[in-house]
């Protein structure tokens, strides 16, 4: 009789899942948000500079990226970036590809929050003698950042999702140590139930605190 469910055989494979697995997939998400968060104020700042060929420019590499699917990305970065003389290593290649996909979201995020502070702020920056780079360092972005850190966070939880791509080019995350699991044994209802369990625990917990944060911005302003 074959048993639908055999719990000594998911005690077995939940360690590699859990460990393993899990430790790659919240490398390839800190690694991509940090990524992500960086990149994107650039492109957002780059998108408010005085010369228009920049702001062109950055515009037109957003649309892009943005309207370009990621597992496409991921590809070109892997297999086509090679023939060109560089090369990366897959867990290299999977934060580069998320980070940078990502990162064009996160520049509109930026681009949102900068646009809410009062002009007021900007006028008294002006009337202060300010330089354009303090004006930003310690006027704009102290207010516009604590007001999109909600939004980021939504993004972080949607590229965690999304690591399960970099299995396509090696990387084995929650789902791809579940499938080489599955096919060593032919068994696959526990060691792919195992890793939507494990996701679908980490995205609670992300939500939960991107709650947390919505909540304290709220109350901070």
């Amino acid at each position: 009789m074959n048993v639908v469910w055999d719990w000594q055989y998911a005690a077995e494979v939940f360690p590699d899942i859990a460990v393993n697995g899990l430790r790659i997939t919240l490398w390839a998400t800190v690694l991509g948000s940090v990524l992500a968060y960086a990149l994107g104020l650039v492109l957002a700042l780059l998108r408010r500079s005085p010369f228009r060929v920049v702001r062109t420019v950055t515009w037109a590499f957003i649309e892009f990226v943005r309207s370009t699917p990621l597992l496409v990305q991921i590809f070109f970065l892997f297999f086509v970036l090679p023939d060109m003389g560089v090369r990366f290593d897959p867990l290299t290649t999977g934060v580069l590809a998320l980070g940078v996909h990502y990162a064009t979201y996160c520049a509109e995020v930026y681009r949102a929050g900068i646009d809410a502070v009062p002009a007021g702020q900007w006028d008294a920056a002006v009337a202060l003698n300010l330089s354009r780079a303090r004006t930003w360092m310690t006027v704009i972005l102290p207010q516009a950042v604590p007001r999109v850190l909600p939004a980021l966070g939504n993004y972080t939880i949607s590229m965690l999702k999304e690591t399960p791509l970099l299995l396509m080019i090696g990387v084995l995350d929650i789902v791809g140590v579940a499938n080489q699991l599955g096919s060593r044994a032919f068994r696959y209802v526990e060691p792919i139930t195992i890793a939507g369990v494990v996701f679908l625990a980490l995205s609670y917990a992300a939500s939960l605190l991107v709650r947390w944060m919505e909540r304290h911005v709220r109350y901070a302003h």
